[in-house]
């Protein structure tokens, strides 16, 4: 939750935080400022000084941790294939066959430059109503 305040919010005080997420997970203030200070020994989180008061910024995007996690699992669990890995989810219900599609139609567009929502001459690839 911590992490997710940083990230959706920005640079943030642990008392801004722990006051933010009072509502939905009460925690102490020192209990905010070891999940920072753990985040930060972790590589997830920097600290600035502002007179007294440490301002937390996320060190890297949410999708670029969310990667080097999902690497990590495929390299742990999987012997570092990715084809297993995605079975797994199929096999598992993790992941539909209609969102695989969707997917690999995404991956095709982003590799040949085109935009979603277009065609191959740039026009639109819905129908009209």
């Amino acid at each position: 939750m911590v992490m997710d305040y940083v990230w959706a919010h920005g640079p943030c005080s642990a008392e801004l935080c722990r006051e933010s997420l009072a509502a939905t997970r009460p925690m102490k203030d020192s209990t905010v400022r070891t999940i920072l200070r753990r985040l930060e020994q972790k590589g997830f989180v920097t600290h600035e000084i502002e007179g007294r008061t440490y301002i937390y910024r996320a060190a890297e995007a949410r999708q670029n941790v969310a990667v080097r996690a999902v690497k990590s699992i495929i390299d742990r669990f999987c012997g570092g294939s990715v084809e297993e890995l995605v079975v797994g989810m199929v096999n598992n219900a993790v992941i539909g066959r209609g969102e695989l599609e969707r997917l690999a139609h995404k991956i095709a567009r982003e590799k040949t430059g085109e935009k979603p929502g277009t065609g191959a001459r740039g026009r639109s690839a819905r129908k009209e109503d």
